[in-house]
């Protein structure tokens, strides 16, 4: 009998490490679609304010940290002795500083300079950053020695959005793909991810800051990137175009959240001029399932997202509208099934982040409040909540401040940012 019971004890150790392992080492996850997989949590708080595994001070910054391999990736901003982007990188298991490295950057022309906007990219052993003005590092994750780098408004003559460079990088097979907005061809760039030598550049349109995914299309890998005039969809092999779909910006390019990819559907929504449903034929072509907006911010239709991503669960459609009204949407035609004010105080651009773990819906709202619920036709229901985070002012001098960075979901861990500090909280169940 001694050699099941050992071999019973190796898979379940196997298990146990195999759930401590999981990674968050990009923008919304493993998947990039808000995915967290891990097992063993929580199912509610035992503190509205539970104590921190561990703190580590950092400056402003909107991007959230990406957690891999035992190591947590943020950058920030300083003003003193000079303007600067910085990437750090901590212990992920007691925040204990691994490496850093500043460069000087100049914000020219950006609104909200608090600092950087995309989130980092781990793979393969390598970190890749892409800082506010347009500056690309490529580090060695381990160590943050420079492999290779890129001063993209120098070298493709950025079209600079008025929020500065904000889509997180992508990595496909050997590429790292960005949002660049360069001119003659280069709004979406792939470069070779171990030598950043240019593969393939692509299209003219302005770019957001809505950050690219690759979907499966008609059985093959779909680049989908949404620009400040349309939804394309490229050849992530040479970036040529798929299909299109226009999405006109009355006001001003305001598209923020990721487009949403489920059941052969592609949903995106901006602020100002609500949303779009996309349906993906097997062809690889594209049709309206249906388009909705309201005639302004202040009276929405369907749903106006800001900065938050929405979520798709079955038949339905969950988002945050224009002021924080939480919604829920018949996923078949755009209509409201229901609106909820509890989960984020009413505000302008009110923001929560969504995460999705088995049947529970993990959010994270503006004033530092991480929430576990879940979603339904019927409702909202809140199971718990509890603050992890002060809100701070340098992200937005409004409402006492918020916390509008993504948080990381790794090692049974929720790992978060404010202007301060960079904090790191336990969710595993005891």
């Amino acid at each position: 009998m001694a050699q099941p019971m050992i071999l019973a004890t190796m898979m379940v150790s196997l298990l146990f490490v195999t759930a401590r392992a999981d990674d968050w080492p990009q923008w919304r996850g493993p998947t990039r679609d808000g995915q967290w997989n891990e097992t063993g949590l929580i199912e509610s708080f035992a503190s509205k304010e539970p104590a921190p595994l561990w703190r580590a001070p950092i400056g402003p910054g909107y991007n959230g940290p990406v957690v891999a391999d035992g190591r947590v990736f943020v950058m920030d901003r300083v003003t003193e002795p000079e303007e600067s982007e910085r990437i750090h990188c901590f212990d992920a298991d007691n925040g204990k500083p691994v490496w850093s490295y500043r460069y000087a950057c100049k914000y020219r022309n950006v609104q909200y300079p608090a600092g950087p906007r995309a989130a980092m990219l781990i793979d393969s052993g390598r970190a890749y950053s892409f800082g506010t003005m347009g500056h690309l590092f490529c580090f060695d994750a381990a160590t943050g020695k420079i492999l290779w780098q890129k001063d993209l408004l120098k070298d493709y003559k950025l079209r600079m959005p008025i929020w500065g460079i904000a889509a997180a990088p992508l990595v496909e097979g050997d590429k790292l793909i960005v949002l660049a907005g360069g001119q003659d061809g280069a709004s979406v760039v792939a470069f070779d991810k171990v030598t950043g030598k240019e593969i393939w550049r692509a299209l003219d349109d302005p770019i957001g800051y809505s950050a690219p995914i690759v979907i499966d299309h008609g059985g093959k890998r779909t680049l989908v990137c949404w620009t400040g005039t349309r939804v394309v969809g490229l050849e992530p092999s040479d970036g040529k175009l798929v299909w299109e779909y226009p999405y006109k910006h009355s006001k001003m390019v305001i598209n923020m959240p990721t487009p949403v990819d489920q059941d052969g559907l592609l949903f995106v929504s901006g602020f100002y001029d609500g949303s779009l449903l996309l349906k993906l034929s097997p062809d690889r072509t594209v049709s309206c399932a249906w388009r909705r907006f309201g005639p302004s911010e202040m009276e929405t239709d369907s749903l106006h997202c800001c900065i938050s991503t929405p979520v798709i669960l079955g038949e339905n459609i969950y988002g945050v509208d224009t002021y924080g009204q939480f919604r829920c949407l018949d996923r078949k035609t755009g209509d409201r099934v229901w609106e909820d004010s509890t989960a984020v105080p009413k505000a302008r651009w009110a923001t929560i982040h969504f995460v999705q773990n088995g049947p529970t819906t993990w959010m994270f709202n503006e004033r530092g409040e991480l929430v576990i619920g879940t979603l339904s036709p019927k409702g909202f229901h809140e199971i718990s909540r509890a603050r992890i985070l002060e809100p701070t002012m340098d992200q937005l001098d409004q409402r006492g401040g918020v916390c509008w960075s993504h948080p990381a979901f790794a090692n049974r861990r929720v790992y978060a940012r404010n202007d301060r500090e960079l904090v790191c909280v336990d969710l595993a169940k005891k």
